[in-house]
């Protein structure tokens, strides 16, 4: 009866200590499967008094190891245990995983789900999952040769940024002075160093709108603020195949490549050679420095076309593409090209300059009859702010002034208070604009003088399917 009664509560603690999170990935447990646990529930059922005294003595002895295996740590006490069940669990000797042969005859490793006592510590596999490249795609690691380095100092709005190839012979020259390459190798990004005439410089990996503003440039960029807008008009997603009309100098290409990811590709048409050269020079560069400072390749996904896109029929008439982008003088010519190849329901964005471009591409759409709906004509304005201490001419930080209060002001305001408390009635829990006190320094928040304006229009049209009368 005693064994028993006390059968239901033994397993019922059981199977809270397994569910525990802390407790179902130490290795013991994970090592035991159903079937320890199986003859635990016999041996608890079949438990008597001798046992429990056979349990306790047992208990108290110290475990024999397996040959060739480590012994299980001991389960944590819980409230409510039997000593009987426990002593029953830990006399169980864990079975030693078979090596599965293979069909070639070599012994292969046991699966790691089905590991016993030899099952790796949790810190380990914690330390395995960091270490994998799935993780992270960036290494921490410091600049090596080979790789692009961007340098950065100024004062206020004059701000010298320098995108260069670290090598192991060689300077950073600048206005500012120099720096020698053999110091910027082994730092990590974000390091300031102090050039020869003593200024500071801080050093980064460059991101790819960096990349995109300072790489060599042949033909006008398209700027990433503009680039951020068409890649939320054309709703581009990791798989898609785009088209690109007018690969320029390659900066529209490397932000089309990250978005439709190592799944997808992209199509890029130049009919210029010297452009067409420059956007896969540019386009190598940037990968053969991510490559470098990162875990994870970046995808191989763009195939650049040395040829007109209006006499490109039978390059793309075997390709559906999900989304086109458009930078040339007249896309108007390209659109009758590059129509059925659009999916039904996908977006073209068109990069223009001006906007009488705007007008002869909507004029050249009517004329030939496609079915491409405009659905935004749009401009990005983008205003940058300076806001930094406040410093006199001489490079002193200025103080605020508190003002002085003028004792008879004072006492007027005081007797005017008195005097209208008794048509309104006074709050006296209000706090008063003079008990918060100045701020050590002022500061300067003002746009910056040198601003962005305008860079292009950027047109959305998107192909339907028309009603047939």
């Amino acid at each position: 009866m005693q064994s028993a009664g006390r059968r239901g509560p033994v397993l019922l603690q059981l199977r809270r200590l397994r569910r525990r999170p802390g407790i179902a990935t130490c290795p013991f447990l994970y090592g035991l499967g159903q079937e320890p646990f199986g003859r635990g529930r016999s041996l608890c059922c079949e438990s008597s008094q001798r046992d429990t005294r056979d349990g306790q003595r047992e208990h108290k002895e110290a475990p024999r190891k397996v040959p060739g295996a480590e012994s299980p740590p001991s389960l944590p006490s819980v409230p409510g245990i039997g000593t009987s069940c426990l002593s029953s669990l830990e006399s169980l000797r864990l079975p030693t995983p078979r090596p599965r042969e293979d069909p070639s005859g070599d012994l292969a490793q046991s699966d790691p789900a089905h590991r016993g006592s030899g099952a790796p510590p949790l810190p380990c596999l914690v330390e395995e999952l960091h270490d994998s490249p799935s993780s992270s795609t960036s290494r921490e690691e410091p600049f090596r040769t080979g790789e692009l380095i961007l340098a950065e100092t100024g004062k206020r709005e004059t701000q010298f940024k320098k995108l260069f190839k670290l090598s192991n012979a060689g300077y950073l020259n600048s206005s500012w002075g120099a720096i020698p390459f053999n110091d910027i190798v082994g730092k990590f990004p974000g390091q300031i160093l102090r050039s020869s005439s003593g200024k500071h410089f801080m050093l980064k990996r460059p991101e790819l709108e960096d990349y995109v503003l300072l790489m060599k440039r042949g033909p006008a960029i398209t700027y990433p603020k503009d680039i951020s807008m068409m890649l939320l008009m054309m709703n581009i997603h990791p798989g898609d195949t785009v088209l690109e009309a007018g690969s320029g100098s390659g900066g529209m290409s490397l932000f089309l490549s990250r978005a439709v990811g190592s799944q997808g590709r992209v199509v890029s048409f130049e009919v210029r050679k010297d452009h067409h050269e420059l956007a896969k020079k540019n386009y190598k560069h940037w990968c053969d420095s991510w490559k470098i400072s990162h875990v994870k390749e970046w995808p191989n996904n763009v195939d650049f076309i040395h040829k007109d896109i209006s006499g490109a029929t039978e390059d793309i008439k075997s390709l559906t593409f999900d989304a086109v982008a458009l930078d040339m003088l007249n896309p108007q010519v390209a659109l009758p090209v590059l129509y059925p190849n659009l999916k039904q329901g996908g977006i073209c964005a068109v990069y223009l300059a001006n906007i009488t471009q705007v007008i002869e591409l909507l004029d050249g759409i009517r004329i030939c009859e496609l079915a491409l709906s405009c659905e935004k004509i749009s401009e990005v304005i983008v205003r940058d702010w300076l806001v930094c201490l406040a410093k006199q001419k001489k490079g002193i930080l200025a103080q605020k002034v508190e003002p002085k209060i003028n004792m008879d002001l004072q006492l007027h305001s005081q007797k005017k208070i008195r005097i209208e408390g008794e048509m309104f009635q006074e709050d006296d829990h209000e706090e008063s604009h003079s008990d918060f006190p100045y701020g050590s320094f002022p500061y300067i928040a003002r746009p910056i003088h040198w601003q962005t304006g305008h860079t292009a229009f950027l047109v959305k049209l998107r192909k339907f399917k028309p009603q047939l009368n």
